[in-house]
C-alpha cells in the first residue's frame, strides 16, 4: 500500500509540473481537428506522432490515448469528454463535432469482386426493385452512383468499374465507402481478381460483407467458398468470425433483401454520422462534358446540404450550382449527406476523387480557397515526411508481393514473415503470382506500401504510374537479396545495399536475321526506356527465357544510348537469338547504394 501511495504521489507531482491549457476532446478525433484545436501546424503534429511511433496522415482518426502524450509536448493536457465542447474546444467550433452537431446519414456501399461473378447483375436487381414503373425509362441514366430505399432507410451504392477504380480514389485521398460487399460466385469460388478485391477491401479498413452469388446454380458449393474465405483471413460469423456472409441469386433476387437488411445492420452498428452545419463538403466520382449542358460532375455529398445557387469551390476555382439531377435524371433542388447528385455549373472539368466545398455566402469562398491552397502545401510537405519514413525509427513496412509462379509465392511470403519481431513488423497487403500491374501500384499507393517483384514481369503502364504515385517498386531474382533489403528497411536504413531498378519495358514486333547466326529484335518501347547499359530480361507468356547484356542498340540505322517510350528500335543481346514476335523485353539496372 505504501508503495502504491508513493507511485500515486509521484504521478500527481509529475502532472502538477506539466503546465498548459486543458483541451476537452472526444474519444476519437481527426489529426487536422486536433491541430486546429491546439493551433499547431498539422505538419509539425505529424512529425511528433512519427517520433512516437505512429505514421498518420492529416485526415486520420486518432484515439484519445494516442493523442494525449503528443499533445503534452505542445503544452496541452487533454481531457476525455463526449458532451458539449468546453471553452477551449470552442477555439474552433467549426471543426469540433458534438452530438448536437451530428446527424445520421445513409451508408455508402461499394461492390467488388471477380469480373463475371454477378456484380452488375446484383446492382441492376437492387436498383430495378427500387424504381417504380413510371420511372423505369429513366433507369439508363448513369451517374456513377445511386440511392435506394429499403425498409424506410436509404442506401447509397457506388457503381464503380471495380477494385482498381475504387483503390484509385483511395489513393487520391477520397475515403467514401462505409461498407464493402465482395461478390463471389458459388459455382466458381475465389478467383485471382477476387483475391485482389479482398486485398483492396482489407486495406480500406471498413466492414466487409460477403455475398455468395449463384446459389441456384447446379454446381454451387457454398461450403467451398466459405473454406476459401477462411484461408484468406475472412472468417464468417457462422464459423465464429465477424464477417457477415449472405447467399444470394442476383438473377432472380433470392437473398437480396437479406443482404440489404444486413447492410442496414452494419450501418447501425457503425453509427454513421455527419455534421449538420451549412458548410458543404463532397467528393467527385466522375465528370464529363455534355455538348448542350457543358461540364457535369457526379458528386457524393459528405457533409451539409447542397442547394441550387450555392457557391461551390473546386480547388482554387469559383463556381455556382446552376442545376442538380438525381440518379434517375430528375432535377432536384437540394442534396443531403450520402446523396449522389449530378451538378451543372462547373467552370473546369474535375478529376475523380477531387474534393468540393460549397457555401451560400459568397464572401466565404475566398477563405475556402485559401484553406484549399494551404491543404495542398501541407500535403506536399507530408509527402516529403512520408518519403523519409525509412530513415526514422519506425520499423514497420507494408508490402505488395508479386512472383513469377504460384509455387514461388508461399516460400517468399513465409521468408518475409519470418523477419517479424517484437520491434519490427511486415504487413503483406496483397500477394499473388503474375506481372506487376497498374492495379498493384494503385493498391500500394492507397496503402503506403512498397511493391516487391520476384522474377515477376512488369505490365505496361505500371512503371509510369509507380513513378507518378511515388510508389517504390523493387525487383529481385535472388531471395537473400530480397530478404536483406527488407531487413535493412526495417532497421531504418535509408536505402538497401542492393537495388534492381526496372528502367523500361518493350514488346518485340519483328525479328531480322543478319547472318552469322545473329538475329536482331525490332521492338517498341511501351513504358520507360531501354538503355545501352541495361541488363535485359526476355519474357514469353510471363516466363523468363533469358537474362543478359545488350550488345548493340539502334534507332533506325543509328547507334543510340537509349530508346524511350513511344519509339521503336532494334537490339542484339549476347547469347540469345531465339526472339519471337510478342516477346517482352524488360530493361534492368542494378544500383548499389552505400
Amino acid at each position: 500500500m505504501e508503495k502504491d501511495s508513493e507511485i500515486s504521489n509521484a504521478s500527481e507531482e509529475q502532472d502538477s509540473q506539466i503546465e498548459g491549457d486543458i483541451l476537452e476532446i472526444p474519444s476519437e478525433i481527426t489529426l487536422s481537428d486536433l491541430a486546429n484545436l491546439m493551433d499547431v501546424n498539422p505538419v509539425e503534429l505529424i512529425k511528433e506522432f512519427m517520433r512516437n511511433g505512429f505514421m498518420l496522415a492529416i485526415n486520420d482518426v486518432i484515439e484519445f490515448d494516442v493523442a494525449s502524450p503528443v499533445a503534452r509536448t505542445f503544452g496541452y493536457i487533454l481531457d476525455l469528454v463526449d458532451r458539449e465542447p468546453s471553452k477551449q474546444a470552442a477555439l474552433d467550433s467549426s471543426t469540433q463535432d458534438t452530438s448536437e452537431d451530428l446527424e445520421s446519414r445513409p451508408p455508402i456501399v461499394t461492390i467488388l469482386g471477380h469480373v463475371d461473378h454477378g456484380k452488375t447483375t446484383l446492382l441492376d436487381n437492387i436498383r430495378n426493385s427500387n424504381v417504380v414503373d413510371g420511372e423505369a425509362g429513366s433507369i439508363t441514366q448513369h451517374i456513377g452512383a445511386y440511392q435506394v430505399d429499403f425498409n424506410s432507410n436509404k442506401i447509397t451504392f457506388l457503381d464503380t468499374p471495380g477494385h482498381q477504380a475504387f483503390s484509385s480514389m483511395r489513393a487520391r485521398g477520397a475515403y467514401l465507402t462505409d461498407i464493402i460487399i465482395i461478390v463471389i460466385a458459388a459455382d466458381d469460388g475465389i478467383m485471382p481478381q477476387t483475391l485482389e478485391a479482398i486485398a483492396h477491401a482489407k486495406a480500406s479498413k471498413v466492414p466487409i460483407i460477403v455475398a455468395i452469388n449463384k446459389i441456384d446454380h447446379p454446381a454451387a458449393d457454398q461450403e467451398k467458398v466459405k473454406r476459401q474465405l477462411s484461408e484468406n483471413d475472412l472468417l464468417i460469423e457462422e464459423w465464429g468470425g465477424d464477417v457477415i456472409c449472405v447467399g444470394i441469386s442476383a438473377l432472380n433476387g433470392d437473398g437480396v433483401d437479406d443482404l440489404l437488411e444486413n447492410i442496414l445492420v452494419v450501418a447501425e452498428v457503425s453509427d454513421l454520422k455527419t455534421k449538420s452545419s451549412n458548410d458543404v463538403k463532397g467528393i467527385v466520382l466522375e465528370a464529363r462534358t455534355d455538348k448542350r449542358k457543358g461540364i457535369l460532375a457526379t458528386v457524393i455529398i459528405q457533409q451539409g446540404r447542397l442547394e441550387i445557387g450555392d457557391h461551390l469551390v473546386l480547388g482554387s476555382h469559383k463556381n455556382k450550382v446552376r442545376a442538380m439531377f438525381n440518379d434517375l435524371g430528375n432535377p432536384v433542388t437540394e442534396a443531403l449527406p450520402s446523396s449522389p447528385v449530378e451538378i451543372l455549373g462547373l467552370s473546369i472539368l474535375p478529376n475523380a476523387g477531387d474534393s468540393i466545398s460549397a457555401t451560400s455566402d459568397e464572401r466565404m469562398m475566398s477563405q475556402i480557397i485559401k484553406d484549399n491552397e494551404k491543404d495542398i502545401d501541407d500535403s506536399y510537405q507530408l509527402s516529403e515526411i512520408h518519403s523519409g519514413i525509412e530513415s526514422s525509427n519506425i520499423r514497420s513496412v507494408n508490402l505488395v508481393i508479386k512472383t513469377d509462379v504460384q509455387g514461388t509465392l508461399e516460400p517468399v511470403r513465409t521468408s518475409l514473415e519470418s523477419l517479424n519481431s517484437e520491434d519490427s513488423r511486415i504487413t503483406i497487403i496483397h500477394a499473388a503470382s503474375g506481372g506487376v500491374s497498374e492495379s498493384d501500384v494503385l493498391l500500394a499507393a492507397a496503402s503506403d506500401a512498397m511493391i516487391i517483384g520476384f522474377n515477376s514481369p512488369l505490365e505496361p503502364g505500371a512503371l509510369t504510374l509507380a513513378t507518378q504515385s511515388n510508389v517504390k517498386l523493387r525487383s529481385y531474382n535472388i531471395i537473400y537479396h530480397l530478404l536483406d533489403d527488407v531487413t535493412k528497411v526495417l532497421k531504418g536504413l535509408e536505402d538497401p545495399v542492393y537495388e534492381d531498378v526496372i528502367e523500361g519495358q518493350a514488346t518485340i514486333r519483328a525479328t531480322f536475321d543478319i547472318g552469322k547466326g545473329v538475329s536482331v529484335a525490332g521492338f517498341y518501347v511501351n513504358d520507360g526506356k531501354i538503355t545501352k547499359d541495361s541488363v535485359v530480361h526476355i519474357y514469353r507468356d510471363q516466363k523468363k527465357l533469358f537474362e543478359g547484356d545488350i550488345n548493340t542498340l539502334k534507332h533506325l540505322k543509328d547507334d543510340v544510348r537509349d530508346v524511350k517510350t513511344g519509339f521503336e528500335g532494334g537490339l542484339t543481346v549476347d547469347g540469345f537469338n531465339d526472339y519471337l514476335e510478342g516477346d517482352i523485353i524488360e530493361a534492368h539496372k542494378t544500383v548499389v547504394v552505400e
